[in-house]
This record gives structure tokens, C-alpha cells and sequence, in this order.
């Protein structure tokens, strides 16, 4: 065999790898850094790298508890990961950390979330860019479910839905 040929051969595998790997990171999975406070102490300020299932985008599959990675609405160049904590329907209070009675008259203590929306907060609230900031957040902005993360300390864990039922 030539070395042309070996080249060629070589050059057509890489490509083939190149395309799958492009796919499968557009419309399937994809591996990201985190940066920020916002998901404290589920995620690391920075360092942790978050899997994300891109089958759940536009919320397809998603729910109450999620985490999921979507586009910030006020800049849409810039990601962000946040928990769901309202689908469209639901009745949410804005901002539960607000007393009731200072806020009367200001702002709406409840909104429901409309149909091709959801409500997403941060886990650590007083340093969280949110739902409670932005308003609702359109499910088309959604880009998938985060469904693990490796740790900066080299740790791996498997991260699912960790809202519980009520008790009846």
C-alpha cells in the first residue's frame, strides 16, 4: 500500500469520527463547563462539567426538579443552568423569599406559568439570575437536561430529579 493511499484511508476515517462527533454534540449530548453561584451546592461556582441530553430540548421529557442548560433570555449568546420548578399550568409564587404584606400592591405574589413556558430558579436564591428576574422562561430556549457532572475533584455522579412526592 502506498503512502498516498494510507493517508487517504487515514483522512476518511477522521472525517467519518469528525461528522459523528458533530452530531452527536448538535443533537445529542453534550459536555459543558459551569460558571457561576447561581446552582450552589449542587454545582461548583466553576470547574464541574455538566452532561447535558439534548433529546430533551425544547423541554421534551422535562419536569418539575429538573436541572436543565438553556439560553439566558435577556442574551441569548450566553448559557445557563438552572432547575425547573414550574411547567406550564402551574400556579408559582415569584419570589418566596419576598414577605407578602412589604411587597403587597408591587408586584404579583403568583403568576401561572403559560403553555410553551417554564419557570426556572437557581438552588442557592439570593445569588441566582432567574425565573424571578426574567420572567418566564420559553421552553424553545431549552436546550436539554442535565443529566450528570463531573466534578473539579475528578468525581463523577449521575444526577437525576431529586424532587420528592408530598405526603399525603
Amino acid at each position: 500500500m502506498t503512502i498516498i493511499a494510507t493517508t487517504r484511508r487515514s483522512l476518511s476515517w477522521a472525517l467519518r469520527i469528525g461528522c459523528a462527533v458533530h452530531v452527536i454534540h448538535t443533537f445529542f449530548y453534550e459536555i459543558s463547563e459551569t460558571q457561576g453561584e447561581s446552582m450552589l451546592p449542587t454545582l461548583n461556582y466553576s470547574g464541574d462539567f455538566v452532561h447535558t441530553n439534548k433529546l430533551c430540548a425544547r423541554g421534551r421529557g422535562c419536569q418539575v426538579g429538573d436541572m436543565i442548560v438553556a439560553l439566558k433570555p435577556t442574551d441569548p449568546a450566553q448559557r445557563v443552568c438552572k432547575r425547573i420548578t414550574g411547567m406550564p399550568g402551574d400556579i408559582i409564587a415569584v419570589d418566596p423569599s419576598v414577605d407578602f404584606k412589604e411587597n403587597r400592591g408591587k408586584e404579583p405574589a403568583y403568576i401561572k406559568v403559560p403553555e410553551g413556558h417554564c419557570w426556572v430558579t437557581g438552588d442557592n436564591l439570593s445569588r441566582s439570575l432567574d425565573s424571578r428576574s426574567y420572567g418566564v422562561l420559553p421552553l424553545g430556549l431549552v436546550k436539554g437536561k442535565i443529566v450528570a457532572v463531573n466534578t473539579r475533584d475528578g468525581a463523577f455522579q449521575w444526577l437525576g430529579n431529586s424532587l420528592k412526592p408530598a405526603e399525603d
